[in-house]
């Protein structure tokens, strides 16, 4: 039995004109809104994902492209596609950030209209009815590819650089069901194999493609297969090659470790709290779909632990999944639509928890495409049989519509052109999220405000007396402040943070050290340099000792950070003394020449191995 598509193939030369036309204006669209945001700075995750991240220096190599384990952050382990792509961007622009937007702009491109030509492909087939015209699908298919793509929600996929890994699994998921559509009419082979090779992209990409094989076997069935004996006869093949790509995926999630202890259980994340906090979580991003304000950087890593809070909430949720299965079930379109919104969410919106980012904008990339094209079609299957007026009228509040979130995607575009904007607008919109003001102060350090650093890491530890990040950031900020009494009390509350628990210690030996607290000083520089090798833990060390007068004792630490640190003359000075001190004349005298043979002039040097000399000779 043929597949249920239209007779007379998806457009004519009337069609072929306008879907140009609308492929034309929906690319600079795309390009008015977002020309701003080339002007953004990397911000957040991009820095240790890009700047620091050395796997997109050369020389290259290729397994360390395709199997970097991560960042800290977590948000490249086991995606290989987006650091391959970073890789590309530092090839040609270094770490200058307007490459890195530029690519993201094109992306989202080609991901509307991507989005044009699957809706407009889509209504060409008789599932869908009465036939929709050339005009018709052209208009629609654009209407939904332009309010999705200039609607404000997306401006954390497409304009914070990182999260290229959401924007271009989106691409790809539209690509590999847009090439299998094309596959039902015209040349099957070769559009099924591009079909396969974008999904097999898409998992490298990021995991949240687990679902496209599902959904495509899922729009066969509902748009083009009559029955699933026909389904498995004419394509099963194809569908088991899609779903092959999950081995693909389920290697690079084992290889990631639970995305370095930020997602699953090895987050130590409560799985109830995190369900509790998704049933807000998805009616607010239906609300921002609708008004899309305020808009948020970064929600916190808070969860929600009542569950009578979130009854309505969730009642919502679940009606609206029962409402889809139920459409679905019927081989409605609105089921297939509903199907995509919640397997696109189902990973990052269930019973994984992603703890440092339990609610995020991002994810709404794709599921906002699926209520545009919901909302769209419905409001065109009404219109397309009423008056021309009526159609006209449909379109003028399109217009106006996109124009409205098009102006408001580039006042948000505005505030990520510096760190201290987003995280300052971020702040104002998420009090209660200590991590909002912590960066703003991380971000008012960098651009040489250390006072105003640190009234906003006091002010996140005063939000949140258990974040940690604030405590060490306020401590070390003290310490550099000349506060050491102040820093050591935050210091000492941040031993908890992990990955900072060496440069903690080594602080607090400084603040010890400072105060003169010798003994003190001593046993967290010790404690430091067992957790991890210092030029400056090592070279605290020495000069506690010394200045304790074990002046033999300070030569090992002194010779660790010199070793560490060959070229800091204040490590080679040190270290002569103590040997000189310690009665190893002649060490002290070559130790002393070797540092003046890196900085000849130093008059400092100069007079301390002329006195080096004078010992040796009353010797």
């Amino acid at each position: 039995m043929a597949d249920r598509l239209s007779t007379t193939g998806v457009t004519g030369r009337s069609g072929l004109s306008l879907s140009l036309l609308a492929a034309t204006v929906l690319v600079a669209s795309v390009a008015a809104v977002y020309a701003n945001s080339v002007r953004g700075v990397f911000v957040y995750d991009d820095l240790p994902a890009i700047v620091e991240n050395p796997t997109l220096r050369p020389p290259w190599s290729a397994q360390a492209l395709l199997f970097y384990p991560g960042d800290e952050s977590g948000t490249l382990g086991g995606r290989p596609v987006v650091n391959l792509t970073l890789a590309l961007n530092y090839a040609v622009g270094g770490l200058n950030p307007a490459g890195y937007h530029a690519v993201n702009l094109v992306i989202h491109a080609l991901a509307a209209l991507t989005l044009l030509g699957l809706v407009r492909r889509t209504l060409a087939l008789t599932s869908f009815g009465a036939k929709w015209t050339d005009r018709e699908r052209a208009a629609t298919g654009f209407i939904v590819a332009l309010l999705w793509a200039v609607h404000p929600l997306n401006t954390e996929a497409v304009t914070y650089v990182v999260q290229r890994t959401e924007s271009l699994m989106g691409l790809l998921y539209l690509a590999s069901l847009y090439s299998f559509v094309r596959s039902l009419n015209a040349d099957a082979v070769r559009w099924r194999i591009a079909s396969f090779v974008f999904c097999l992209l898409g998992m490298a990409t990021k995991e949240v493609m687990v679902s496209a094989p599902l959904v495509i076997v899922a729009y066969d069935r509902l748009f083009a297969a009559e029955s699933w004996h026909e389904l498995w006869r004419r394509r099963g093949r194809f569908h088991l090659a899609l779903a092959s790509t999950w081995i693909v995926l389920a290697l690079l999630v084992i290889g990631t470790h639970g995305r370095g202890g930020t997602a699953g259980a090895s987050t130590g994340a409560n799985v109830w709290p995190y369900l509790l906090t998704q049933a807000t979580a998805i009616p607010h991003y239906l609300r921002l779909a609708l008004w899309p304000g305020p808009l948020v950087f970064d929600y916190g890593t808070a969860l929600q632990h009542d569950g009578m809070a979130v009854a309505a909430s969730a009642a919502l949720v679940l009606a609206l999944l029962a409402w889809s299965v139920w459409t679905l079930c019927r081989r409605q379109a609105a089921g297939f639509i509903g199907l995509i919104f919640f397997a696109v969410l189902a990973p990052s919106s269930s019973v994984v928890p992603i703890a440092t980012e339990p609610i995020a904008e991002h994810r709404m990339y794709l599921p906002l495409a699926a209520l545009m094209a919901l909302g769209v079609i419905a409001a065109a299957a009404w219109t397309r049989h009423r008056s021309r007026a009526a159609g006209l009228v449909a379109g003028v509040l399109a217009g106006l519509v996109a124009a409205t979130l098009g102006a408001t995607t580039i006042l948000r575009n505005r505030d990520y052109s510096s760190a201290i904007g987003l995280w300052s607008d971020t702040s104002v919109k998420a009090p209660a999220n200590p991590r909002a003001r912590n960066n703003l102060g991380q971000a008012r350090l960098a651009a040489g405000d250390p006072a105003g650093a640190r009234s906003d890491f006091l002010a996140a530890t005063q939000i949140d007396p258990n974040y940690l990040p604030a405590e060490y950031n306020l401590g070390a900020a003290l310490l550099d402040a000349g506060q050491p009494a102040e820093a050591v009390a935050p210091l000492e509350r941040a031993q908890g943070v992990v990955r900072h628990r060496a440069e903690v210690r080594r602080y607090l030996g400084e603040a010890h050290e400072q105060l003169g607290h010798q003994a003190e000083a001593e046993k967290c520089y010790r404690e430091s340099l067992a957790l991890e090798a210092s030029p400056e833990a090592a070279f605290g060390l020495g000069n506690t000792l010394a200045a304790q007068g074990r002046y033999a004792d300070a030569v090992a630490p002194y010779r660790t950070a010199r070793d560490l640190k060959p070229a800091a003359i204040d490590i080679r000075n040190n270290l002569a003394n103590a040997l000189l001190f310690a009665g190893r004349t002649d060490d002290a005298i070559a130790e002393f020449r070797a540092a003046l043979s890196i900085d000849p002039h130093n008059d400092a040097l100069q007079k301390n191995l002329a006195l080096a000399l004078e010992v040796k000779a009353k010797r």
